[in-house]
Protein backbone atom coordinates (compact mmCIF):
# COMPACT_ATOMS: atom_id res chain seq x y z
CA UNK A 1 0.00 0.00 0.00
CA UNK A 2 1.22 3.58 -0.64
CA UNK A 3 2.62 5.72 2.15
CA UNK A 4 0.46 8.69 3.12
CA UNK A 5 2.72 11.48 4.48
CA UNK A 6 -0.21 12.71 6.59
CA UNK A 7 -1.08 9.32 8.12
CA UNK A 8 -1.69 9.24 11.87
CA UNK A 9 0.27 7.11 14.32
CA UNK A 10 -2.86 5.14 15.14
CA UNK A 11 -3.47 4.35 11.46
CA UNK A 12 0.16 3.44 10.79
CA UNK A 13 0.27 1.26 13.92
CA UNK A 14 -2.81 -0.65 12.76
CA UNK A 15 -1.21 -1.22 9.35
CA UNK A 16 2.04 -2.44 10.96
CA UNK A 17 0.11 -4.82 13.20
CA UNK A 18 -1.82 -6.14 10.18
CA UNK A 19 1.46 -6.63 8.24
CA UNK A 20 0.29 -4.20 5.55
CA UNK A 21 3.41 -2.06 5.91
CA UNK A 22 6.77 -2.38 7.63
CA UNK A 23 8.52 0.05 9.91
CA UNK A 24 11.43 0.08 7.46
CA UNK A 25 9.11 1.20 4.65
CA UNK A 26 7.59 3.97 6.81
CA UNK A 27 11.05 5.10 7.88
CA UNK A 28 12.44 5.14 4.35
CA UNK A 29 9.44 7.20 3.22
CA UNK A 30 10.04 9.71 6.04
CA UNK A 31 13.77 9.94 5.23
CA UNK A 32 12.99 10.45 1.55
CA UNK A 33 10.56 13.21 2.46
CA UNK A 34 13.18 14.88 4.68
CA UNK A 35 15.78 14.70 1.90
CA UNK A 36 13.38 16.30 -0.57
CA UNK A 37 11.86 18.96 1.69
CA UNK A 38 14.50 19.92 4.25
CA UNK A 39 16.26 22.20 1.74
CA UNK A 40 12.98 24.13 1.55
CA UNK A 41 11.74 24.13 5.17
CA UNK A 42 15.00 23.61 7.13
CA UNK A 43 13.11 21.63 9.76
CA UNK A 44 16.00 19.29 10.68
CA UNK A 45 19.47 20.09 12.00
CA UNK A 46 20.63 16.45 12.27
CA UNK A 47 19.16 13.47 10.41
CA UNK A 48 20.03 10.10 11.98
CA UNK A 49 19.27 7.93 8.96
CA UNK A 50 21.50 4.99 9.94
CA UNK A 51 20.11 4.87 13.47
CA UNK A 52 16.53 5.13 12.21
CA UNK A 53 16.89 2.33 9.66
CA UNK A 54 18.61 0.09 12.22
CA UNK A 55 15.80 0.68 14.73
CA UNK A 56 13.16 0.11 12.05
CA UNK A 57 14.65 -3.21 10.97
CA UNK A 58 14.93 -4.32 14.60
CA UNK A 59 11.27 -3.35 15.08
CA UNK A 60 10.19 -5.35 12.06
CA UNK A 61 12.04 -8.45 13.28
CA UNK A 62 10.56 -8.17 16.78
CA UNK A 63 7.05 -7.51 15.48
CA UNK A 64 7.30 -10.54 13.18
CA UNK A 65 8.25 -12.72 16.16
CA UNK A 66 6.09 -11.39 18.97
CA UNK A 67 3.82 -8.66 17.61
CA UNK A 68 4.13 -4.93 18.38
CA UNK A 69 4.93 -3.69 21.88
CA UNK A 70 2.32 -0.98 21.43
CA UNK A 71 1.18 1.71 19.02
CA UNK A 72 4.58 3.45 18.84
CA UNK A 73 6.52 0.33 17.90
CA UNK A 74 8.17 1.04 14.54
CA UNK A 75 6.80 4.61 14.22
CA UNK A 76 9.32 7.24 12.99
CA UNK A 77 9.49 10.42 15.12
CA UNK A 78 11.91 13.28 15.77
CA UNK A 79 13.13 15.38 18.70
CA UNK A 80 13.65 19.10 19.13
CA UNK A 81 17.39 19.67 19.25
CA UNK A 82 17.38 20.55 22.94
CA UNK A 83 16.67 16.95 23.91
CA UNK A 84 19.50 14.46 24.46
CA UNK A 85 19.60 11.30 22.34
CA UNK A 86 22.61 9.17 23.20
CA UNK A 87 25.45 9.53 20.69
CA UNK A 88 23.72 12.33 18.74
CA UNK A 89 24.66 16.04 18.83
CA UNK A 90 22.50 18.35 20.93
CA UNK A 91 23.12 21.84 19.53
CA UNK A 92 20.13 23.88 20.76
CA UNK A 93 20.51 25.58 17.33
CA UNK A 94 23.51 27.49 18.70
CA UNK A 95 27.21 27.73 17.98
CA UNK A 96 27.70 27.59 21.75
CA UNK A 97 26.97 23.82 21.69
CA UNK A 98 28.45 23.11 18.27
CA UNK A 99 30.70 20.31 19.64
CA UNK A 100 28.32 18.78 22.18
CA UNK A 101 27.29 15.12 21.75
CA UNK A 102 24.86 13.60 24.23
CA UNK A 103 26.30 10.86 26.43
CA UNK A 104 22.91 9.38 27.36
CA UNK A 105 19.23 9.55 26.50
CA UNK A 106 17.01 12.04 28.29
CA UNK A 107 14.47 10.07 30.40
CA UNK A 108 11.62 10.81 27.98
CA UNK A 109 13.80 9.60 25.08
CA UNK A 110 14.60 6.39 26.96
CA UNK A 111 10.88 5.81 27.48
CA UNK A 112 10.12 6.36 23.79
CA UNK A 113 12.99 4.06 22.85
CA UNK A 114 11.49 1.40 25.12
CA UNK A 115 8.10 1.91 23.43
CA UNK A 116 9.78 1.04 20.12
CA UNK A 117 9.74 4.45 18.41
CA UNK A 118 12.19 5.04 15.55
CA UNK A 119 14.40 8.14 15.83
CA UNK A 120 14.70 10.18 12.62
CA UNK A 121 16.84 12.99 14.03
CA UNK A 122 16.87 16.39 15.71
CA UNK A 123 14.76 19.34 14.60
CA UNK A 124 15.66 23.01 14.21
CA UNK A 125 14.44 25.64 16.67
CA UNK A 126 14.81 29.20 17.85
CA UNK A 127 18.26 29.30 19.46
CA UNK A 128 18.14 27.87 23.00
CA UNK A 129 14.31 27.97 22.71
CA UNK A 130 14.53 31.72 23.38
CA UNK A 131 12.09 32.99 20.74
CA UNK A 132 8.75 32.45 19.06
CA UNK A 133 9.55 32.45 15.32
CA UNK A 134 12.35 29.87 14.86
CA UNK A 135 14.31 32.32 12.72
CA UNK A 136 17.24 33.04 15.10
CA UNK A 137 19.15 29.79 14.66
CA UNK A 138 22.79 29.06 13.90
CA UNK A 139 21.45 26.72 11.20
CA UNK A 140 19.15 29.22 9.51
CA UNK A 141 15.43 29.88 9.89
CA UNK A 142 12.73 27.24 9.83
CA UNK A 143 9.96 27.89 7.29
CA UNK A 144 6.24 27.27 7.47
CA UNK A 145 5.04 24.37 5.25
CA UNK A 146 1.93 26.38 4.28
CA UNK A 147 4.03 29.33 3.09
CA UNK A 148 7.85 29.20 3.27
CA UNK A 149 7.95 33.00 3.53
CA UNK A 150 6.27 32.73 6.92
CA UNK A 151 7.35 31.59 10.36
CA UNK A 152 6.31 28.14 11.58
CA UNK A 153 6.12 29.56 15.10
CA UNK A 154 8.56 28.74 17.83
CA UNK A 155 10.52 27.78 19.52
CA UNK A 156 9.69 24.19 18.44
CA UNK A 157 9.23 25.36 14.86
CA UNK A 158 11.22 22.57 13.23
CA UNK A 159 9.18 19.93 15.05
CA UNK A 160 5.82 21.36 13.95
CA UNK A 161 6.98 22.00 10.37
CA UNK A 162 8.30 18.44 10.11
CA UNK A 163 5.08 16.89 11.43
CA UNK A 164 2.82 18.98 9.21
CA UNK A 165 4.97 18.27 6.15
CA UNK A 166 5.04 14.50 6.62
CA UNK A 167 8.69 14.35 7.73
CA UNK A 168 7.90 11.71 10.33
CA UNK A 169 4.70 10.95 12.22
CA UNK A 170 5.34 13.12 15.29
CA UNK A 171 7.97 15.12 17.13
CA UNK A 172 8.82 15.98 20.73
CA UNK A 173 9.11 19.66 21.64
CA UNK A 174 9.48 21.86 24.69
CA UNK A 175 7.27 24.63 26.02
CA UNK A 176 8.28 27.43 28.40
CA UNK A 177 6.06 30.26 27.14
CA UNK A 178 4.10 28.46 24.42
CA UNK A 179 6.82 26.78 22.36
CA UNK A 180 4.81 23.61 21.61
CA UNK A 181 1.39 25.21 21.18
CA UNK A 182 2.49 28.26 19.15
CA UNK A 183 4.11 26.27 16.30
CA UNK A 184 1.33 23.68 16.41
CA UNK A 185 -1.16 26.48 15.77
CA UNK A 186 0.98 28.20 13.14
CA UNK A 187 1.49 24.95 11.20
CA UNK A 188 -1.93 23.35 11.73
CA UNK A 189 -1.17 20.34 13.93
CA UNK A 190 -1.75 19.30 17.57
CA UNK A 191 0.58 20.33 20.39
CA UNK A 192 0.26 19.21 24.02
CA UNK A 193 1.84 20.85 27.09
CA UNK A 194 1.09 18.58 30.07
CA UNK A 195 0.88 19.78 33.66
CA UNK A 196 4.10 21.39 34.90
CA UNK A 197 6.41 18.72 36.33
CA UNK A 198 4.39 15.80 35.01
CA UNK A 199 7.06 14.71 32.50
CA UNK A 200 10.78 14.78 33.40
CA UNK A 201 12.90 17.51 31.79
CA UNK A 202 16.29 16.08 32.76
CA UNK A 203 18.53 15.67 29.74
CA UNK A 204 16.92 18.70 28.07
CA UNK A 205 18.80 22.00 27.70
CA UNK A 206 16.85 24.35 29.98
CA UNK A 207 15.44 27.75 29.18
CA UNK A 208 13.79 28.46 32.54
CA UNK A 209 13.94 25.57 34.98
CA UNK A 210 10.81 26.52 36.92
CA UNK A 211 8.68 26.95 33.76
CA UNK A 212 10.03 24.33 31.30
CA UNK A 213 7.70 21.61 29.99
CA UNK A 214 8.18 18.84 27.41
CA UNK A 215 5.46 17.32 25.25
CA UNK A 216 4.38 15.95 21.87
CA UNK A 217 3.55 17.60 18.56
CA UNK A 218 1.42 15.30 16.40
CA UNK A 219 -1.28 15.14 13.72
CA UNK A 220 -4.19 14.32 16.01
CA UNK A 221 -5.22 14.35 19.64
CA UNK A 222 -5.14 10.55 19.66
CA UNK A 223 -1.54 10.53 18.44
CA UNK A 224 -0.53 13.12 21.06
CA UNK A 225 -2.21 10.95 23.69
CA UNK A 226 -0.23 7.85 22.66
CA UNK A 227 3.04 9.81 22.85
CA UNK A 228 2.11 11.40 26.19
CA UNK A 229 1.41 7.99 27.71
CA UNK A 230 4.74 6.61 26.52
CA UNK A 231 6.61 9.68 27.78
CA UNK A 232 5.14 9.28 31.26
CA UNK A 233 6.12 5.63 31.31
CA UNK A 234 2.66 4.16 30.67
CA UNK A 235 2.80 3.11 26.99
CA UNK A 236 -0.68 1.85 26.26
CA UNK A 237 -3.38 2.74 23.75
CA UNK A 238 -5.83 4.84 25.72
CA UNK A 239 -7.34 7.16 23.11
CA UNK A 240 -11.13 7.00 23.56
CA UNK A 241 -11.71 6.19 19.90
CA UNK A 242 -9.62 3.05 20.29
CA UNK A 243 -11.06 1.84 23.59
CA UNK A 244 -14.70 2.43 22.66
CA UNK A 245 -17.39 4.15 24.70
CA UNK A 246 -18.90 7.59 24.45
CA UNK A 247 -17.23 10.77 25.69
CA UNK A 248 -19.68 13.30 27.09
CA UNK A 249 -19.67 16.83 25.71
CA UNK A 250 -17.47 19.02 27.92
CA UNK A 251 -18.38 22.15 29.85
CA UNK A 252 -16.31 24.89 28.20
CA UNK A 253 -15.34 28.24 29.68
CA UNK A 254 -14.70 30.66 26.80
CA UNK A 255 -12.10 33.15 27.99
CA UNK A 256 -12.83 36.77 27.12
CA UNK A 257 -11.48 40.14 28.18
CA UNK A 258 -7.70 40.22 27.84
CA UNK A 259 -7.78 37.04 25.73
CA UNK A 260 -9.96 38.46 22.96
CA UNK A 261 -8.90 42.12 22.98
CA UNK A 262 -6.18 41.71 20.33
CA UNK A 263 -7.16 39.20 17.65
CA UNK A 264 -6.73 39.32 13.91
CA UNK A 265 -10.18 39.19 12.27
CA UNK A 266 -9.51 35.74 10.75
CA UNK A 267 -8.57 34.34 14.16
CA UNK A 268 -11.60 35.88 15.87
CA UNK A 269 -13.94 34.49 13.22
CA UNK A 270 -12.46 30.97 13.45
CA UNK A 271 -12.57 31.00 17.27
CA UNK A 272 -16.18 32.14 17.41
CA UNK A 273 -17.16 29.62 14.74
CA UNK A 274 -15.47 26.82 16.72
CA UNK A 275 -17.33 27.77 19.91
CA UNK A 276 -20.64 27.74 18.02
CA UNK A 277 -19.93 24.31 16.58
CA UNK A 278 -19.01 22.91 20.00
CA UNK A 279 -22.22 24.32 21.48
CA UNK A 280 -24.32 22.93 18.62
CA UNK A 281 -22.79 19.50 19.27
CA UNK A 282 -23.82 19.57 22.92
CA UNK A 283 -21.03 21.33 24.79
CA UNK A 284 -22.06 23.86 27.42
CA UNK A 285 -20.17 27.05 26.52
CA UNK A 286 -20.17 29.98 28.90
CA UNK A 287 -17.99 33.09 29.35
CA UNK A 288 -15.08 33.11 31.77
CA UNK A 289 -12.45 35.67 32.80
CA UNK A 290 -9.01 35.63 34.41
CA UNK A 291 -8.91 39.05 36.01
CA UNK A 292 -5.13 39.24 36.40
CA UNK A 293 -4.24 37.97 32.93
CA UNK A 294 -2.73 41.31 31.92
CA UNK A 295 -0.03 40.75 34.58
CA UNK A 296 1.16 37.61 32.84
CA UNK A 297 3.93 39.04 30.68
CA UNK A 298 5.63 40.96 33.47
CA UNK A 299 5.42 38.01 35.84
CA UNK A 300 6.75 35.64 33.20
CA UNK A 301 9.70 37.82 32.22
CA UNK A 302 10.82 38.39 35.83
CA UNK A 303 11.01 34.61 36.26
CA UNK A 304 12.17 33.43 32.85
CA UNK A 305 14.83 36.06 32.10
CA UNK A 306 16.99 35.66 35.23
CA UNK A 307 16.71 31.87 35.17
CA UNK A 308 17.86 31.78 31.54
CA UNK A 309 20.67 34.24 32.21
CA UNK A 310 21.87 32.24 35.21
CA UNK A 311 22.15 29.09 33.09
CA UNK A 312 24.07 30.92 30.35
CA UNK A 313 26.19 33.16 32.63
CA UNK A 314 29.54 31.48 31.97
CA UNK A 315 29.25 31.15 28.18
CA UNK A 316 27.64 34.57 27.87
CA UNK A 317 30.74 36.01 29.50
CA UNK A 318 33.23 33.77 27.67
CA UNK A 319 31.87 33.75 24.12
CA UNK A 320 29.03 36.24 23.64
CA UNK A 321 29.64 36.25 19.88
CA UNK A 322 28.58 32.61 19.64
CA UNK A 323 24.93 33.60 20.25
CA UNK A 324 22.68 35.16 17.64
CA UNK A 325 22.42 38.89 18.49
CA UNK A 326 18.67 38.88 19.39
CA UNK A 327 19.06 35.93 21.76
CA UNK A 328 22.21 37.40 23.33
CA UNK A 329 20.36 40.68 23.88
CA UNK A 330 17.48 38.94 25.69
CA UNK A 331 19.90 36.96 27.85
CA UNK A 332 21.67 40.15 28.85
CA UNK A 333 18.32 41.62 29.94
CA UNK A 334 18.13 38.98 32.66
CA UNK A 335 21.04 40.61 34.48
CA UNK A 336 18.81 43.58 35.29
CA UNK A 337 16.10 41.63 37.15
CA UNK A 338 16.60 42.04 40.91
CA UNK A 339 16.17 39.32 43.51
CA UNK A 340 13.18 41.18 44.94
CA UNK A 341 11.54 41.30 41.49
CA UNK A 342 12.18 37.59 40.97
CA UNK A 343 10.72 36.58 44.34
CA UNK A 344 7.72 38.87 43.84
CA UNK A 345 7.10 37.32 40.42
CA UNK A 346 7.11 33.83 41.92
CA UNK A 347 4.47 35.01 44.41
CA UNK A 348 2.45 36.59 41.57
CA UNK A 349 2.62 33.30 39.66
CA UNK A 350 0.92 31.54 42.58
CA UNK A 351 -1.84 34.18 42.54
CA UNK A 352 -2.36 33.70 38.79
CA UNK A 353 -2.52 29.94 39.32
CA UNK A 354 -5.35 30.44 41.79
CA UNK A 355 -7.17 32.72 39.32
CA UNK A 356 -7.02 30.13 36.54
CA UNK A 357 -8.20 27.51 38.99
CA UNK A 358 -11.14 29.77 39.82
CA UNK A 359 -11.97 30.29 36.16
CA UNK A 360 -12.18 26.51 35.77
CA UNK A 361 -14.81 26.19 38.52
CA UNK A 362 -17.85 24.49 37.01
CA UNK A 363 -15.99 23.82 33.73
CA UNK A 364 -14.04 20.91 32.31
CA UNK A 365 -11.76 23.19 30.32
CA UNK A 366 -11.10 26.76 29.21
CA UNK A 367 -11.01 27.75 25.53
CA UNK A 368 -9.03 30.56 23.90
CA UNK A 369 -7.26 31.03 20.57
CA UNK A 370 -3.71 29.70 20.68
CA UNK A 371 -2.30 32.57 18.63
CA UNK A 372 -4.00 35.96 18.23
CA UNK A 373 -2.51 36.22 14.72
CA UNK A 374 -1.91 34.03 11.69
CA UNK A 375 1.67 32.86 11.09
CA UNK A 376 3.70 36.05 10.55
CA UNK A 377 6.13 36.64 7.73
CA UNK A 378 9.74 35.89 8.59
CA UNK A 379 11.51 39.07 9.57
CA UNK A 380 8.37 40.84 10.80
CA UNK A 381 9.17 42.80 13.96
CA UNK A 382 5.65 44.12 14.59
CA UNK A 383 2.11 43.90 13.28
CA UNK A 384 -0.62 46.52 13.12
CA UNK A 385 -3.43 45.38 15.38
CA UNK A 386 -6.18 47.54 16.88
CA UNK A 387 -4.62 50.59 15.25
CA UNK A 388 -1.16 50.25 16.72
CA UNK A 389 2.06 48.39 16.03
CA UNK A 390 2.48 45.46 18.42
CA UNK A 391 5.72 43.41 18.63
CA UNK A 392 5.35 39.99 17.01
CA UNK A 393 7.06 38.25 19.93
CA UNK A 394 4.61 39.75 22.44
CA UNK A 395 1.64 38.80 20.26
CA UNK A 396 2.75 35.22 19.80
CA UNK A 397 3.24 34.70 23.55
CA UNK A 398 0.16 36.64 24.60
CA UNK A 399 -2.33 33.76 24.92
CA UNK A 400 -0.04 30.86 25.84
CA UNK A 401 2.49 31.98 28.45
CA UNK A 402 -0.05 32.31 31.29
CA UNK A 403 -0.47 28.54 31.38
CA UNK A 404 3.30 27.98 31.63
CA UNK A 405 3.36 30.39 34.57
CA UNK A 406 0.46 28.57 36.27
CA UNK A 407 1.43 25.07 35.12
CA UNK A 408 -2.02 24.07 33.85
CA UNK A 409 -2.09 21.49 31.02
CA UNK A 410 -2.96 22.97 27.64
CA UNK A 411 -3.37 21.66 24.11
CA UNK A 412 -3.66 23.37 20.73
CA UNK A 413 -5.66 21.80 17.93
CA UNK A 414 -6.65 23.14 14.50
CA UNK A 415 -10.00 24.93 14.32
CA UNK A 416 -10.04 26.32 10.80
CA UNK A 417 -8.14 28.52 8.35
CA UNK A 418 -8.06 32.15 7.37
CA UNK A 419 -8.93 33.20 3.80
CA UNK A 420 -5.23 32.88 2.97
CA UNK A 421 -5.28 29.18 3.91
CA UNK A 422 -3.14 29.70 7.01
CA UNK A 423 -4.32 27.62 9.99
CA UNK A 424 -5.87 28.87 13.24
CA UNK A 425 -5.36 27.04 16.54
CA UNK A 426 -7.85 26.51 19.38
CA UNK A 427 -6.21 26.25 22.80
CA UNK A 428 -7.93 24.16 25.50
CA UNK A 429 -6.75 24.38 29.10
CA UNK A 430 -7.46 21.77 31.76
CA UNK A 431 -7.15 21.36 35.50
CA UNK A 432 -3.81 20.85 37.18
CA UNK A 433 -2.73 17.19 37.21
CA UNK A 434 -5.64 16.26 34.92
CA UNK A 435 -3.93 15.96 31.53
CA UNK A 436 -5.80 12.73 30.61
CA UNK A 437 -9.14 14.46 31.24
CA UNK A 438 -8.02 17.36 29.03
CA UNK A 439 -7.03 14.93 26.29
CA UNK A 440 -10.42 13.21 26.47
CA UNK A 441 -12.24 16.52 26.14
CA UNK A 442 -9.89 17.64 23.34
CA UNK A 443 -10.54 14.38 21.50
CA UNK A 444 -14.28 15.13 21.60
CA UNK A 445 -13.70 18.69 20.38
CA UNK A 446 -11.47 17.48 17.56
CA UNK A 447 -14.19 15.10 16.37
CA UNK A 448 -16.70 17.96 16.29
CA UNK A 449 -14.40 20.45 14.58
CA UNK A 450 -13.19 17.95 11.98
Amino acid sequence: MPIDPGESILSAAARIAARQVTSERLTLAALERIAARNPVLNAFITVTADLALSQARDADREIARRGPRGPLHGIPISFKDLIDVAGVPTTAASRVLRDHVAAADAPIVARLREAGAVFLGKTNLHEFAFGTTSEDSAYGPVRNPHDPARSPGGSSGGSAAAVMDGQGHASIGTDTGGSIRIPAAACGCVGLKPTLGELPVEGIVPLSWSLDHVGPIARSVGDAWVLYDAMRGAPRLVAPGARGGAVRPPRVGALGGYFTELLEPEVRAAFERALRRLAEAGARVEPREVAGASRTSGTYLRIQLPEATAYHAATLEREPGSYTPPVRSRLEMGRDVTAVEYVTARRDAAALRAEVHGALAGCDLLAVPTLPILAPRLGSASLDLAGEGVPVRALMLRLTQLFDVTGHPAISLPCGHGPSGLPVGLQLVGRLDATPALLEAAWWCERVLG
